[in-house]
């Protein structure tokens, strides 16, 4: 960021005063060998800083900010970055305590969330050391939010140290694996496992004297509990590995967890926990609360492209009603996708107003929900003006960051790529239909990564096996190939169901027959019919066991129900259970993985009188009733008794079964949807449902029946995974195992060839430079060529993921040079790797100097050196790869190539061999996925 201010303020100081010289994000990318995107975050925060100022043309231009002179700000910013001295003993302390409430800028702070910033802040001062605590909430209420906000008030008021961090562990990334939990939590003593060479801390350690957030803990396994409790009451615990509690730390812990902890947690872990600080949902919010939310956001927006922003009263509105399951976090990814549409939309004027025009339709469609919903509509309404204007310096609003927000500018991007095309004569529609796009897979590939988009994935592997969901998105795949994507949004989830449903219906020997009604409705869908023998057949394969044909119908209505636009005529369901919120869990579930609205909850505490109750349930059948009939699901039997009562009362044809779980809410609400079903049909259906266990199935029935096949990738696809295929292939050979094969792929080509390789193999492992993100074990390239190929593949054939290393080594750069050398004289002919490692390795290594990839990254030196050893090779052979004159041309184009271009000048001249473009092009590939990553 100096670098960054100081080549601003010189390029100022050769223009005059009165027209300084302006410089460009791209300019400044290419004049100091960095990411565009790491300058464009760079700029936007010398800007909040106000040391720089930027204009709203296009291409953006930056200026020095000539109220801040230079030598103020390098003074400014090295103040910044000196290490605070080391903090005062907390008794010295007390005297200059400030109790600064951190919490005063959260929305709702004094009504919603009124007492669980009380509790929050009665936890950290509580003396001596606080106290523990849960934090409860739906996802995307801003439980992670909330706890960063805790530990900001612990440092504000000095119960913390300042230079301290908040450390921050999700428990379900060790969810089934107690031993790995340990070592991460509490480290491990050298030689504690093979490879163990040297002690290591835990994130106990890291969080000594300061916080630490146990985010997803209802995912800890009853052993990461104990180990938990116990050195909550003592404080002390040991390393894996060692015996005896030899170490010991003072450490606030704060959980936090989407589910019911007395149902998920150990009792004797909860007792140790004394504060449980409920979150609210977004729904559960009063209406002057959901606009200063909105307000909030949209003034990040505004603050972000520095303009005025307005939405209309229909816009404010959709998008408080497009707000299901994902709560505050689903709110901020629509309001970021609606204001980035509205600066596509309105660009070049000096105001964006956003109208319900500019309001894609899924998030339009919230206008039409919330209109179901009188009550809060009206609500809405007296809290809201015809037009929202929102200013972009508007500091009474408190503008906050938050675990949701972008790493770089996405407006940036938008108006960048909008000049470029149309420099490129591009007409503005279809540009506006470009950019729109790409908006669309920014955001979603930044939820994706924040696990938001998941919630219902992870939800789904409770109920359903992992193998069935993988076959369900391939047959999705399937699905919309043939008949386009006008598909609902729960497919995956309901076709998974569906498919677990009749497999443990296979399994238990019961026999379903297709009534007339059925194959008479279905012959009216001849493709839906012609596509579900497809998906019969498919699934048989899949699990190699015989699908009756009865299936193709049922599946053909599935299809037809998935399909339909309509959903009219739908049959209600009713929760209706003891407790302050067993219902309302159950369905919450319900809604949250089906997207399903005709499903009601009614929560009957015991002390709530019978009458009381049967009112509640009258109300909620009439509230889901559509014109077929309502499905009334009890817990205990007497609520039975109700049916007949309800009835009468409502003039609704009700069934009610009992001993309601969550498995019967699902599928319930799943087959009530289904199109031309029968509240009889339903309810007989019902009588006999097993859950989706698979547990009791014979074990071909959870195994995958395509070939094997082990995935080899690297830049080209043609180089270092080749010589992987060739080691891998010979250990094949030597143990006959003539069922695997192995494919090598181009980085390049990756996402592309993807879904294709997994429909037609079952990929066991991966290796190479890039990790697909499969569910299968993904091997570095630099652990590959380190381990024993015979035991790499026992421990593949045997499934044991505990045994494969995953995670990527540590070496020094001896290490590296050796390791490379090695490979080198095993796998290259033409070479002599004794003489070639130096330069490759010093080419290598200006490489990393000049794209600032730190010297620490010994996999991407590994990576890069054996794809440049491999060049070489292919160059001598006079067999360069190959590449498209579109690519060649894109690689001129790009301004990383004309320094990449010398680098390889460089060695050509060292090695007396020329390096045609198209094995450049594979280099700077291998190079921008190091940067991505």
């Amino acid at each position: 960021m100096e670098k960054i201010y100081q080549y601003i303020a010189q390029k100022n100081n050769s223009g005059t005063k009165s027209e300084p010289t302006a410089v460009t994000t791209s300019e400044i990318a290419q004049a100091l060998a960095i990411q565009r995107s790491n300058a464009s975050k760079d700029l936007n925060q010398l800007v909040r800083d106000e040391k720089i100022i930027k204009t709203d043309s296009r291409p953006v231009k930056y200026f020095l900010n000539q109220d801040m002179s230079e030598e103020k700000y390098v003074k400014s910013y090295k103040q910044e970055r000196e290490p605070r001295k080391k903090q005062q003993p907390q008794h010295v302390q007390s005297s200059f305590v400030s109790r600064e409430d951190i919490f005063s800028n959260i929305i709702g702070i004094n009504g919603s969330m009124k007492n669980a910033g009380e509790q929050a802040k009665a936890a950290i001062l509580y003396p001596p050391r606080g106290l523990n605590c849960l934090i409860t909430g739906p996802t995307g209420s801003g439980k992670t939010y909330f706890a960063h906000a805790m530990f900001q008030f612990a440092k504000a008021n000095n119960v913390i140290a300042r230079n301290k961090e908040l450390i921050v562990f999700n428990c379900a990334d060790y969810a089934n694996n107690p031993e790995l939990l340990m070592s991460h939590l509490f480290g491990y003593a050298k030689g504690a496992f093979t490879g163990a060479d040297e002690e290591k801390t835990g994130v106990i350690d890291q969080a000594d004297q300061s916080m630490l957030f146990l985010d997803e803990i209802h995912r800890l396994p009853p052993e990461g509990q104990e180990m938990i409790f116990y050195f909550m009451d003592h404080g002390t615990y040991s390393r894996l590995g060692e015996t005896g509690k030899h170490h010991s730390a003072e450490v606030r812990i704060i959980g936090a967890t989407t589910e019911d902890p007395n149902s998920t947690l150990l009792d004797t872990f909860v007792r140790r926990i004394p504060i449980n600080i409920q979150l609210p949902s977004f729904v559960s919010r009063p209406a002057f609360e959901k606009v200063d939310l909105v307000k909030v956001m949209v003034s990040h927006e505004a603050h972000r492209i520095q303009r005025t922003i307005s939405l209309t009263e229909d816009v404010v509105k959709a998008l408080i009603g497009s707000v299901s399951y994902g709560n505050i976090g689903q709110l901020k990814s629509n309001v970021q996708l609606v204001c980035a549409r509205g600066f596509l939309n309105h660009m070049h004027e000096e105001q964006i107003d956003i109208t319900i025009e500019d309001v894609p339709e899924g998030i339009r469609s919230g206008l039409i929900l919330l209109a179901d919903n009188r009550g809060t509509s009206t609500e809405l309404s007296q809290n809201l003006e015809s037009k929202l204007v929102i200013q972009p310096n508007e500091d009474s609003l408190n503008i906050q960051a938050d675990s949701y927000e972008l790493p770089y500018n996405l407006y940036d991007i938008i108006g960048d790529k909008a000049e470029l095309l149309k420099s490129d004569g591009i007409d503005q529609e279809t540009i506006n239909h470009f950019i729109s796009t790409d908006i669309n897979v920014h955001l979603k590939s930044f939820y994706k990564d924040h696990g938001f988009s998941f919630y219902a994935d992870n939800k789904l592997s409770e109920f359903v096996d992992r193998k069935i969901i993988e076959l369900t998105n391939r047959i999705y795949t399937m699905v919309t190939d043939r008949l386009g994507n006008d598909f609902q949004s729960n497919f995956v989830y309901a076709m998974s169901l569906h498919i677990s449903s009749f497999l443990k219906k296979l399994q238990l020997g019961e026999k379903r027959e297709v009534n007339d009604n059925i194959r008479e409705m279905v012959t009216a869908y001849p493709q839906e019919l012609e596509l579900a023998k497809e998906i019969q057949q498919y699934i048989g394969k899949w699990f190699n066991i015989l699908i009756p044909e009865s299936e193709i119908y049922y599946l053909a209505v599935l299809l037809v129900s998935l399909r339909s636009a309509s959903q009219v005529g739908r049959i209600g369901v009713v929760v209706g259970a003891h407790g302050n919120s067993t219902a309302t869990s159950m369905v919450d579930v319900v809604k949250q993985l089906l997207d399903i609205e005709q499903v009601a909850a009614v929560d009957m505490p015991l002390d709530m009188p019978p009458k009381i109750a049967l009112e509640k349930l009258k109300q909620a059948v009439l509230s889901v009733h559509e014109g077929s009939g309502v499905l009334l699901l009890v817990d205990m039997g007497s609520l039975v008794t109700f049916n007949e009562k309800i009835q009468r009362d409502t003039g609704v044809f009700v069934r009610t079964i009992d001993m309601v779980t969550t498995p019967l809410v699902l599928e319930s609400a799943r087959k009530a949807s289904v199109f031309g079903t029968s509240l009889d049909d339903l309810y007989e259906s019902l009588k006999n449902f097993h859950g989706y266990s698979l547990d009791l199935l014979p074990t071909t029935l959870t195994e995958n029946h395509l070939p094997k096949a082990i995935l080899a990738i690297c830049a080209s696809g043609e180089g270092t995974a080749v010589h992987i295929k060739k080691m891998i292939q010979a250990t094949l050979n030597k143990k006959q195992m003539t069922d695997i094969e192995v494919l090598t792929i181009s980085a390049v080509d990756l996402n592309q060839q993807l879904s294709k390789i997994q429909q037609q193999y079952q990929v066991i492992a991966t290796t190479g430079v890039v990790d697909p993100q499969l569910a299968a074990p993904f091997i570095t390239l630099e652990n590959f060529i380190t381990q024993n190929t015979d035991e790499l593949i026992d421990k593949l054939l045997l499934n044991n993921q505990k045994l494969i290393s995953e995670e990527p080594l540590s070496f020094n750069e001896v290490e590296t040079k050796d390791v490379c050398l090695n490979y080198l004289e095993k796998n290259f002919t033409f070479l002599n790797p004794q003489k070639l490692i130096a330069p490759l390795l010093q080419f290598t290594e200006e490489i990393m100097d000049n794209w600032q990839i730190p010297r620490k990254e010994q996999g991407f030196c590994i990576n890069f050196l054996l794809h440049a050893a491999g060049m070489v090779e292919r160059v001598v052979l006079q067999q360069p790869l190959t590449v498209s004159e579109d690519e060649k041309v894109g690689l001129q184009n790009n301004s990383e190539y004309e320094a990449l271009h010398l680098q390889v000048t460089s060695l050509s001249r060292v090695l007396n061999l020329n390096f045609p473009v198209s094995e450049e092009f594979y280099l700077l590939e291998l190079i921008k996925r190091q940067e991505k990553e």
